[in-house]
């Protein structure tokens, strides 16, 4: 018997999986996904699943050239499942929904639901009604329904969380179709901001990030020029709320307030990322990015200035259509000149839909890799460099859980220092707990991370790490209940930590 038809065998309740891909909007949509479903009583596959669950549900993006073929190869994989399991559903949403809709059901009719990104609290509803009329429901909104923060949700960690301030994005960079599937930016009243906040705080999370397809233009919606500004200092104003991040910015709207509330609000974290795509300025201007490379640094410049200590990272885009050897090397000058913590990069590839994926001078795949090639050492080399000025610096870390795929055999946890940096430490002899903070002084860097191999200095056991605890004691109360005893899951749970916060796609 399966880990499913055991589920199922015990009152009748219906599980389900959802399968996320792309940036963090699709991961927080993802956490909306689950906490519907669990809502309207499905209960959450056993890890490991592997398309068993009666409900799968595809969260696409559609930002990649071979999205479409990653998608049809997986649901070519359910097939047989579905056809062998009567009763099971599977539904597509996400960006790739949007852009294909009834695409999805010609190329694979074994799919129950296509939902958009604008409607996704319709997904239940789509489920049942295709359930009962036994055949697909195809349904995509041209503009948002309502916010998804009105939907419940299974967050996925218990000290940290993800808080949408805004949906969709005004920019119309030619490498991107992320403005035409999830439309024109529409953001949320800082009141209701502030109170989702608040009532996660009150759950023991210690740790945000405000989430954004263009993060920092938060205001433009609601016509106040300085609402992100106003919005981190109104973070700083919040008892037990430990740590403030936002992801991505864009260099167009990172004005000088921002800069100061960064540096003048405790709780936000000297970390930046801040999305340069090309060094080049001609290039810049044939992805109509409203920057150029004086302005780029001069952003970086003022950081620094007001946070000495701060991590900037970015996302960067090799070969665009019409990039010459000399653009790239301006993008190499960049690189030498802000010095990231980290670079996210990428080989451009062809975005269906897009103004890019027509433009003349598509550059030859053996020239992007040789260029990309030459990138990521000349970042890995900074990064490293960057990294050892961090040794003998004395660190507050918040524990982690599942960041550090050796911390078993190496007998290490890992945390994130306020900058985001990765750190892994010794194992103290007192218990620690993810979202526990811990002081310990940096002892050696690696590229992508640091170690801090002399002892804990101090441990310091927090609101979050009694929820992580609450948690974990709850699912192993769960888990030794005898069958056939259903307690079903909190609607805001406490799963995995929180990916570090990137540009992801490479459409910021």
């Amino acid at each position: 018997m399966s880990s499913i038809d055991r589920s199922q065998s015990v009152g009748g309740t219906r599980t389900y999986e959802v399968r996320t891909y792309g940036c963090q909007m699709n991961v927080h949509d993802s956490e909306r996904l689950a906490g519907l479903l669990e809502d309207a009583g499905y209960v959450r596959a056993p890890e490991g699943s592997d398309g068993d669950a009666d409900v799968v549900v595809f969260n696409t993006c559609a930002v990649r050239e071979n999205a479409d073929n990653k998608l049809y190869g997986n649901l070519g994989h359910l097939a047989p499942k579905k056809a062998s399991r009567p009763g099971m559903q599977i539904a597509v949403g996400g960006c790739l929904a949007q852009k294909d809709r009834d695409t999805i059901v010609k190329r694979a009719p074994w799919v129950d639901v296509v939902f958009g990104t604008h409607n996704i609290g319709k997904l239940p509803v789509l489920l049942e009604r295709a359930r009962v009329q036994e055949e697909a429901q195809v349904e995509i909104a041209e503009s948002l329904e309502a916010f998804p923060s009105t939907l419940p949700t299974r967050r996925e960690s218990a000290y940290a969380a993800w808080v949408s301030i805004s949906v969709g994005c005004n920019n119309t960079c030619t490498f991107c179709i992320v403005p035409a599937l999830r439309g024109k930016e529409k953001d949320r009243r800082p009141g209701d901001i502030l109170a989702e906040i608040e009532a996660l705080v009150a759950e023991g999370v210690s740790e945000i990030t405000l989430l954004g397809q263009n993060v920092n233009a938060y205001g433009s919606d609601i016509g106040d020029r300085e609402a992100f500004s106003k919005l981190l200092r109104a973070c700083g104003k919040i008892d037990g709320l430990e740590r403030v991040r936002f992801t991505s910015p864009h260099p167009r709207d990172f004005t000088d307030d921002v800069i100061a509330a960064m540096a003048e609000t405790p709780n936000v974290m000297p970390q930046l990322h801040m999305p340069l795509q090309s060094g080049s300025d001609t290039v810049l201007k044939a992805m109509r990015r409203s920057y150029r490379q004086e302005r780029y640094l001069g952003i970086i410049e003022k950081v620094r200035a007001a946070i000495p200590h701060a991590a900037i990272s970015t996302d960067i885009i090799v070969g665009f259509p019409g990039e010459t050897e000399e653009d790239f090397e301006q993008t190499l000058h960049v690189v030498r000149e802000a010095r990231f913590a980290q670079a996210f990069t990428f080989q451009y590839s062809k975005r269906p839909g897009t103004p890019a994926a027509e433009m003349e001078g598509q550059i030859p795949k053996k020239v992007v890799q040789e260029r990309y090639e030459r990138l990521v050492a000349l970042q890995e080399e900074i990064s490293w460099e960057e990294n050892k000025k961090q040794v003998g610096r004395t660190l507050e870390l918040m524990v982690a859980e599942g960041e550090g795929r050796k911390d078993d055999t190496t007998r290490r946890l890992s945390g994130r220092a306020p900058d985001n940096r990765l750190v892994h430490f010794a194992k103290p002899e007192q218990e620690v707990r993810p979202g526990d903070v811990v002081t310990v002084e940096i002892t050696y860097a690696a590229p992508h991370h640091l170690l801090a191999e002399g002892p804990v200095l101090d441990v310091r056991r927090t609101r979050a790490g009694d929820a992580w605890e609450k948690r974990n004691s709850e699912k192993a109360a769960k888990a030794a209940q005898p069958a056939g005893v259903m307690l079903g899951l909190p609607k805001i749970g406490v799963p995995e930590p929180l990916p570090a916060a990137t540009g992801g796609c490479g459409c910021d």
